[in-house]
Parts: C-alpha cells; sequence; structure tokens
C-alpha cells in the first residue's frame, strides 16, 4: 500500500493505539485499511487485538489478547486488558461498543479518544441470536443511550456507513466506508472468465440474515447447469446454521469452506463466475452498504444482489450485475442461470467493477478523510 502524501514530521511521534476485544488482528477495515494507512503516514500505530503472538506488521505493532473462551469472558474480562495497554498511547481508536467504558476512562485519563461505529448496534441488537427475545428491544434501547451518552464525551465517531452516522453529533463524526484497497483481491494469475467453472460464491459471514440457506435453496433450484457449485467462505453464524445448510438438498452442490485468509479469497473470486450478495430484509442490513459488494467488484466479478435502495444504486448506477427479492429462492436461481446462459454479457459486468471501484468506491479517498480526521485531533 502506497503512503498517503504526507509531512510526517507533524504525527511521528505521537502514539496511536487501535482498540478491539472482538476483532482479530488481521481484521480488513481496523488492520488493513485504519492501522496501515496511520502507520504509512508516519503515526506510531500499535494494535490491541485478539492475536497468538506480538509482532510488527507493514509498520504495525500488534499486541495480542488471549482467545476468550466464551462471550461473557470477552465482554466481561478483555476490556480492562485492552485499557492497560491503551494507557500508553496519545490517541485510542477503539472499534467495539463493548468498549464504550474503556473509552470514557481512557478520556478521563486525559487521552483523545476516537469510537469507530462500524454498526448501527441498536437495530443489531434485534437481530442477536443469543439474546433472548424478549430482552432485544430493552438491550436496543440501552445501547443506543450508552453510545448517545459517549458521543458527548469523546472526541471523534468513525460511523462505517451514513445511516450510522446519522445518529452522532454532526459535528463529531465522519464517515469512512469500508471501501476495498486498490488491487488487493486481484491475482495475477486470474482465469479467462469464461473458462472459470460455474462457480458462485459468497464471501462473508455465513449466517441466515445474510441469505446462507436463500442461497443453498436457490443452487438447489438451478436447473440445466449440473455442474453449477455455490461455494461459502466465511465462519458459519451460529455454529448450529452449518446442520441447517447440511438438511437442505442444495447442500449436495455447495461447497463450505469457512474461514479463508485474504490471499486465498482472492484467488477464489479469479476462479468464480459470480458473487452473491443476498441480505435479507433485516433492518440494520437493507440500510448498509454490503462491503463484499465492493469486494467482489474490485475483483471484476458481476454480481446477484439483493434489490434494496443502496445496492440498487450501486449495481444498476454502476451496470455491474443483476438484482433480485432475496427472499426468493426461484428468483435467485433464474438469475443465476441468466449469469451461466450470458456469459459474455456477464463478463461485461464484471469488467466495469474495478473501474467504479477506482474512480468512486476505493479505500484510497476513505483514508484521506481518516488522516484529515487525526489532524484535527490536535
Amino acid at each position: 500500500m502506497a503512503p498517503p502524501s504526507r509531512d510526517v514530521r507533524d504525527c511521528r511521534d505521537r502514539k496511536v493505539a487501535h482498540l478491539s476485544s472482538v476483532h482479530a488482528w488481521n481484521d480488513p477495515r481496523i488492520f488493513l485499511k485504519e492501522a496501515r494507512s496511520l502507520a504509512a503516514a508516519g503515526y506510531d500505530v500499535t494494535l490491541v487485538a485478539q492475536n497468538p503472538q506480538p509482532e510488527v506488521v507493514d509498520g504495525v505493532r500488534c499486541v495480542g489478547l488471549p482467545a476468550p473462551r466464551n462471550r461473557f469472558e470477552r465482554m466481561l474480562l478483555l476490556p480492562w486488558r485492552v485499557l492497560k495497554e491503551a494507557r500508553r498511547a496519545d490517541i485510542c481508536h477503539f472499534h467495539d461498543p463493548e468498549l464504550i467504558p474503556v473509552g470514557i476512562v481512557l478520556k478521563l485519563l486525559g487521552k483523545r479518544v476516537v469510537y469507530d461505529a462500524h454498526e448501527d448496534v441498536p437495530r443489531q441488537m434485534q437481530y442477536k441470536y443469543w439474546i433472548p427475545a424478549l430482552l432485544r428491544p430493552l438491550l436496543a434501547r440501552l445501547s443506543a443511550g450508552l453510545e448517545w451518552s459517549a458521543a458527548r464525551i469523546l472526541d471523534r465517531i468513525v460511523a462505517a456507513t451514513p445511516i450510522i452516522a446519522a445518529r452522532f453529533p454532526a459535528a463529531k463524526t465522519i464517515v469512512v466506508q469500508n471501501f476495498p484497497l486498490t488491487g488487493e483481491l486481484v491475482v495475477p494469475d486470474t482465469t479467462i472468465y469464461d473458462q472459470r467453472p460455474a462457480q458462485f460464491i459468497y464471501v462473508g459471514s455465513v449466517a441466515e440474515a445474510r441469505g446462507a440457506l436463500l442461497m443453498v435453496d436457490a443452487i438447489d433450484k438451478l436447473e440445466g447447469h449440473p455442474e453449477a457449485r455455490l461455494l461459502l467462505v466465511g465462519r458459519c453464524s451460529p455454529d448450529s446454521l452449518q446442520a441447517s445448510m447440511q438438511a437442505r438438498p442444495g447442500w449436495s452442490r455447495t461447497s463450505y469452506l469457512g474461514y479463508q485468509g485474504r490471499a486465498e479469497i482472492a484467488r477464489l473470486l479469479a476462479d468464480a463466475r459470480v458473487g452473491l450478495v443476498l441480505l435479507q430484509p433485516v433492518q440494520n442490513l437493507i440500510d448498509a452498504f454490503p462491503t463484499k459488494l465492493f469486494e467482489y467488484m474490485s475483483a471484476g466479478l458481476p454480481i446477484i444482489a439483493s434489490d434494496y435502495p443502496i445496492c440498487r444504486r450501486v449495481v444498476d448506477d454502476s451496470g455491474v450485475g443483476l438484482l433480485v427479492d432475496p427472499r426468493d429462492s426461484g428468483k435467485v436461481a433464474d438469475a443465476m442461470r441468466w449469469m451461466l446462459d450470458h456469459p459474455k454479457k456477464a463478463e461485461e459486468m464484471g469488467s466495469r467493477g474495478p473501474d467504479a471501484v477506482r474512480d468512486r468506491y476505493s479505500w484510497d479517498s476513505e483514508a484521506k478523510k481518516l488522516l484529515a480526521m487525526y489532524d484535527s485531533l490536535g
């Protein structure tokens, strides 16, 4: 990643800590984009996150947290390990709502503190499978109140989407979207499009709300192409979902690959025909910019996506794919069949993606906003 054009003398003595008790150290937003961009700009960057051993990667000092045995150990014990490491920094940038109390303590200790809001947490609470249904509305209101209060105390809010940003004070908030790194998911030996196997790929959290069951049902209904397969790349959430997918007829045409590193994801995208973004009609997903949509585009894949306003704006404006009703596996199967029956048109759709990402949806512009925000911290 080329460093931003910047005089490093004004920031190289400022210590920055990126903090997460939830994410792995190599999280694409936290490490690959934000932490590395700051290190390239001259900041002294430490990343505190789940990592088996301390190491320095691309100029970022990674401090490992132990992997918690369960969710409650993570929420109750790891935040205080994070606090201990963060006290050495001048600017503390945390990424999990459960670290809000730590952020407030750090502010009271005189640190500059930034909250990175990746998700619309109150809406997300309504769909957390591990929270009893009767408690979800109450916890959603409590989380909204906690974020509202913290926003009045902390120095800045970095929001991953405009919808999330609208919940925070405008004067303190910037939007830094999860657009892809230019060229990150492109491999030099990409297979010629019409020679690729008939594979439809989904990369991300494998969850019912993100279309896992629908995709398995759709590949079962795809007629006329018995060779076609569905590739699912990512961790199941919850773990029991895999059994539900295995019980469906479409599982015989599905390959579940689990978590894969970024280099392997790039290779899988280079051999696939179509990327799938079939988010279900859950409010916080309808209003989200799906990161995978832009990553498929950057890799040159045509897309089948949910017909929601945000996806429509990107897919239709850029001419990179087809939009479908994400509740109807038959309609998804029809779109899959169209892509395989019209390989030249599908290839043309995919070829528009890299240009659109470079011109409108790349991390380069978001990194500039992030660095400008850091400059404003003084």
